[in-house]
């Protein structure tokens, strides 16, 4: 027999100005004890569905049951008083605090009362077995008769006395400790009880990425979640890891925890879910049992037609050093060495992958080398084919300076907002931030720019009303469409992509798979940036492991094993750190 249903939606529609329906009369419904993914392309409307359950947005029509009532949830407070919490991509945490700290801020402290508190207290020593009344509380509520009592007392006697002070801060602070004590038990009551490996006092800067995902998903379940939702949960997490997070929410499912998941991982949704919605176009296609499909059935129902998810990786041909790197080293403003001597060659005419956790320093690695990041020790060298494979000096150039020299370096940020596109300007504006420095002062050329934006809505499938739609207003896998599509429009010879494919559905990704390999066949070095070990291996030609700044490995991306990876993500290992990656000449 079915377990019960849970969560229902019913004709759940949503739109956006008059134009834009995000979803369209959708049903679903999750049952007690099971974990249902969600998957649809970029625009699909799975994000605002989510968004309307924990109530970020309302429905314009449609009804939300749980466990058949129908609920109007307001706010994401109304979401928690159904048991419905959220673990979103990007976790809501403060570094400066310990885990226990995040998890309870935000926790209506229950009302204080100088009495409750001296009667709590005097409760625990009569339950202890101390002298409960050597202390009356409330007849001594003053400075001097505080300290005109003995040195000598127990420390029920003591927090008594305390507890007495008129000093409501003072109070109000014990009376904090205790609550602070009783959570932290009832914390570690949670960890324990799922498997979860985690010291809850460490502070969250501390933390790897998936020790603060830990920390999120523990952080709904002591609001009381019945009702899990998870948004891309694997993004940037080991094979390792993904494993001990699936082992994880298997528990729950057994614990009658129901779980939504939303990602773009086949393997994954088969690996671990039991049934699969799709949507497409913000309309729901259909809801199956994940022992009934497969990964070619499931994309065939997000995208409406047969897709080939097969990279045709070629042989490397005319190879040669484009970029070489030398003992890269650089040191943040907080005395870490975030680059610690890293050497390695990018050659034409292959891709060379970069895998590695969070914060390994991918992200240091790449803006070094687009001029972005202070290096303190180390060269960047650039081979121009124009002009017979000429050296030219990176080491310490702007991206104006690299320009100037005419070196084609294209760069696809992991931070696509931030430091991509302007998500204040449209399409064309954005088109015009490469070549904003030529043309006739004062005049602004916009003709090749729109051609350029509309190419490019055209050819990657870009989702947008019009050309001059500000990027902002775009779904994050249209924003990155956006992006790869003018960087690759420059023609370089060396791209740099951190996660290109990031929040792209499977379709979309695999468009970019194929720009990467067409751009490799024109002879182009480039270095990818990934996260889903599974491509990297399939994509590259080689991959080069980053752990702590260190490169920890170089392997074939033709005979490496997921596992393998995953080790030296994970661990630096000398003898596995030269690859010819010594001083390259």
């Amino acid at each position: 027999m079915d377990n019960p249903i849970v969560l229902q939606l019913k004709g759940i529609t949503k739109r956006f100005g008059t134009k834009v329906v995000a979803n369209d009369h959708v049903d679903l419904d999750l049952r007690k004890g099971e974990i249902l993914s969600i998957l649809g392309e970029n625009g699909s409307g799975k994000t605002t569905l989510m968004n309307m359950i924990i109530g970020i947005y309302r429905p314009d029509e449609g009804s939300i049951f749980i466990n058949g009532e129908e609920v109007n949830i307001l706010s994401p407070k109304d979401a928690y008083k159904y048991k419905i919490g959220m673990v979103h991509q990007h976790f809501k945490l403060i570094d400066v605090f310990t885990a226990t700290d995040n998890i309870i801020l935000g926790e209506k402290e229950p009302p204080f009362s100088i009495k409750d508190e001296a009667n709590r207290i005097k409760a625990e020593a009569e339950k202890n077995n101390a002298d409960a009344d050597a202390y009356n509380p409330e007849e001594h509520t003053g400075v001097l008769a505080y300290l005109s009592k003995p040195k000598k007392q127990t420390k029920f006697q003591t927090a008594m006395k305390i507890a007495a002070l008129p000093f409501i801060k003072l109070a109000k602070a014990a009376k904090f400790e205790w609550l602070s004590n009783n959570r932290g038990a009832k914390l570690q009551k949670i960890a324990d009880k799922y498997g979860f490996e985690i010291n809850l006092n460490e502070k969250i800067y501390n933390m790897s990425v998936s020790q603060k995902q830990t920390v999120e998903i523990i952080k709904v379940l002591y609001r009381g979640a019945d009702i899990l939702i998870l948004d891309e949960p694997t993004a940037v997490l080991t094979p390792q890891e993904i494993q001990k997070l699936f082992d994880v929410l298997r528990k729950m499912r057994e614990d009658g925890k129901s779980i939504i998941i939303i990602t773009h991982k086949l393997n994954e949704v088969m690996e671990i879910s039991d049934r699969v919605a799709v949507l497409r176009k913000g309309k729901h296609i259909a809801t199956v049992n994940t022992s009934e499909t497969n990964e070619k059935e499931l994309t065939e129902m997000m995208v409406g037609e047969k897709v080939d998810l097969n990279i045709d990786r070629s042989n490397p041909h005319d190879v040669e050093d484009r970029l070489v790197v030398n003992h890269l080293t650089a040191i943040n403003h907080d005395g870490v060495k975030v680059l610690d001597d890293v050497s390695f060659a990018a050659r034409s005419g292959e891709i060379l992958g970069v895998a590695g956790i969070a914060g390994s320093g991918q992200k240091e690695l790449l803006e070094a080398i687009a001029g972005l990041q202070k290096l303190n020790e180390g060269e960047i060298t650039y081979f121009d084919p124009s002009k017979d494979n000429e050296r030219v000096d990176l080491r310490s150039k702007t991206p104006v300076q690299i320009r100037e020299l005419g070196v084609r370096l294209s760069f696809v940020p992991e931070d696509r907002l931030g430091m991509g596109l302007v998500g204040n300007m449209d399409l064309v504006d954005n088109m015009m931030l490469r070549s904003y420095r030529k043309g006739i002062p004062f005049f602004l050329d916009r003709k090749k720019p729109k051609n350029l934006a509309e190419t490019i809505v055209h050819d990657l499938e870009v989702s947008t009303p019009s050309t001059h739609t500000p990027v902002r207003r775009l779904s994050g896998g249209n924003v990155q469409k956006v992006l790869v599509g003018r960087e690759i429009a420059a023609a370089p010879t060396v791209l740099m992509a951190a996660y290109p494919v990031r929040g792209l559905d499977i379709n979309s990704s695999y468009m970019i798979y194929n720009l990467l390999n067409e751009q490799k066949e024109k002879g182009v070095a480039v270095i990818f940036v990934g996260e889903d070990l599974d491509v990297l291996i399939e994509l590259c030609d080689r991959i080069m492991v980053l752990c702590g700044g260190k490169i920890s490995g170089v392997v074939d991306g033709r005979s490496a094993i997921k596992e393998q990876i995953g080790l030296l993500m994970t661990k630096h290992d000398e003898t596995n750190e030269k690859d010819g990656d010594g001083d390259v000449e």
